[in-house]
């Protein structure tokens, strides 16, 4: 490959001099540019002298309440209109930004945030740390997905508002005044800093939020920003439109005038779109790869996303664990990452992906339990024929809940070859649907299969840990072992960084080798093709992680 960047320390780096594209002609972002007479596409387009950065999303936004977002577009987009206390910086580090001081009392436990007198809304209106404490406790309120994050970050009493203990106005958040915000934890956290900067604990104006009452979010102008840019259009299933925020308390970092974002989920529109001038960087589908390794646009990503396969562990053939891990094990995950995705992704037998973290000696938390649910295909076949046999069936039709893009529908295809192969008796139904609708599905748990991924949310193995105690928002699946629940427990509580360590270790074991709760797939690999005049875009490893706030445009 031309180029291979570990995530650990990705900057992109290209060049751009693009004109905006609008969305307020009605006409769908997918439609490609008509080539020209000589079997090329057709030229970039002059410039209009803004700095216009175009990108691609694979679907819409579903929601911009960050009480409620759960997924990749809504982040990325929230990302870059917002500000918490803390924003990460190009190699993925806290810097305060909306707080201008944080002080702690001596035991760690009481947090105290000055907001920056300059930190305003997008309509002028002054950001206060009553915002902070009306979204935060909203997130339980309205029982929000990410709610869980909040006992990650150690706030008192979230836990027991979680378990219906307490109520909401009793967590750990306080506005002493318009300016001061005082966070109080159960126990000391030194991954504070780096959470702060996530979605889930951006601030909201009140009065304008029950203003919009249930239509907040869900238009570019039911919503107020205090970051980087704001959305000022946003077509529905066709794209959104970025321009530079004027009232941002750091606007002189921002180079883009504006930023076009469309909704593309077609592999081969893309590249044509690309190849126009009117998309500035887009993955690339597999079947592109060899044509454009060796130019110098090009670029593989290794990333901590994993993908895997969710059980719904209440269905009456799934609940089998020899099921299970036959489904694990009797097919090609190799075959998968070189030939049918080629863009850098990688097998995974485990749950934490390989040079994601490292104990205190630097040793990869995947060299601890290395390939977990390993065995040959006849191991498989046995497996299967015995679960077959404990379940009292023959035959075994499953449906497999997956999203519409190219990316799940080949993935989907691929092993429904393979397992109805290897397993005999076994029926795969593919049902791709809007990823919206997927996500929906695994929540009610209406599924025997589901295509699963995760991003991490912070630095930090528990980020794919905790997903799956009992009740958890991100489990999904009806998965529930209290050994499991009471470990991780104790793992976020103990402060021994090395006995931390090997706590999580022992949990990913438990998951994935003796419940076989899920079955891993692969780490992700992203293959990139970025405009040359595209500067300084950053690449995070962990979510959100497209970032816009230090992209430049140079021709």
């Amino acid at each position: 490959m031309k180029k291979r960047k570990s995530f650990l320390a990705f900057t992109l780096m290209a060049a751009l001099a693009v004109t905006g594209c609008n969305f307020n002609s009605g006409e769908s972002s997918s439609q490609s540019p008509e080539p020209n007479n000589n079997g090329g596409t057709t030229t970039e387009q002059p410039s209009s002298g803004k700095k216009v950065l175009q990108v691609f999303n694979t679907d819409e936004i579903p929601s911009l309440d960050s009480a409620h977002v759960h997924e990749t577009v809504s982040f990325t987009v929230l990302n870059n209109t917002m500000d918490g206390l803390y924003r990460r910086d190009q190699n993925g580090q806290p810097y305060l930004a909306i707080a201008e001081k944080h002080d702690v009392s001596a035991d760690n436990l009481v947090h105290t945030f000055t907001i920056r007198e300059n930190a305003k809304w997008s309509d002028g209106s002054p950001v206060t740390a009553k915002d902070f404490e009306f979204s935060w406790k909203k997130v339980f309120k309205e029982a929000g997905h990410y709610s869980f994050m909040f006992e990650t970050l150690a706030v008192k009493n979230a836990v027991a508002i979680e378990k219906g203990e307490k109520q909401p106005d009793e967590l750990g958040v306080k506005a002493l005044d318009d300016r001061t915000l005082e966070v109080t934890l159960e126990n000391p956290n030194p991954l504070l800093n780096q959470l702060l900067s996530f979605p889930t604990f951006y601030p909201q104006k009140q009065e304008f939020v029950e203003s919009k009452g249930d239509k907040y979010g869900l238009e570019y102008d039911n919503m107020l920003y205090n970051g980087p840019f704001m959305l000022t259009d946003w077509k529905h299933d066709q794209g959104w439109t970025y321009t530079k925020n004027p009232n941002y308390w750091d606007a002189g970092k921002v180079k883009l005038d504006q930023i076009d974002g469309y909704v593309v989920k077609d592999a081969p529109a893309r590249l044509t779109l690309f190849e126009a001038g009117q998309l500035d960087r887009i993955e690339l589908d597999s079947s592109y790869v060899d044509q454009f390794k060796d130019d110098p646009r090009f670029h593989i990503i290794e990333t901590p996303t994993i993908y895997f396969i969710r059980f719904n562990h209440e269905h009456p053939v799934l609940k089998n664990k020899n099921i299970r891990k036959a489904i694990s094990m009797a097919w090609d995950k190799k075959g998968l990452t070189d030939v049918i995705l080629n863009d850098g992704s990688s097998p995974l037998n485990g749950l934490v992906p390989k040079r994601f973290a490292t104990d205190a000696s630097g040793k990869d938390f995947r060299e601890f339990n290395g390939d977990l649910q390993q065995g040959s295909l006849e191991d498989a076949k046995k497996l299967w024929e015995q679960g077959l046999k404990e379940s009292g069936v023959t035959e075994v039709k499953l449906g497999v809940n997956a999203a519409d893009t190219d990316r799940s529908k080949k993935i989907g295809e691929y092993l429904k070859n393979q397992l109805e192969k290897n397993l005999p008796g076994l029926t795969l139904e593919l049902k791709n649907v809007p990823s919206n609708q997927r996500l929906e599905i695994e929540k009610a748990i209406t599924y025997d299969l589901s295509l699963g991924t995760w991003g991490p949310d912070y630095a930090d193995p528990m980020t794919y840990i905790d997903m799956w105690v009992t009740g958890g928002s991100a489990n999904r699946m009806k998965y529930s072992n209290p050994k499991y629940d009471e470990l991780v427990q104790q793992a976020k509580l103990n402060t021994d960084l090395e006995s931390r360590f090997k706590q999580m270790v022992e949990l990913e074991k438990i998951l994935i080798e003796e419940d076989v709760a899920i079955a891993p797939m692969y780490q992700e690999g992203l293959a990139i093709l970025q405009k040359e005049y595209v500067k300084d875009f950053v690449y995070l490893p962990t979510a959100p992680t497209n970032n816009y706030l230090w992209v430049d445009i140079v021709k």
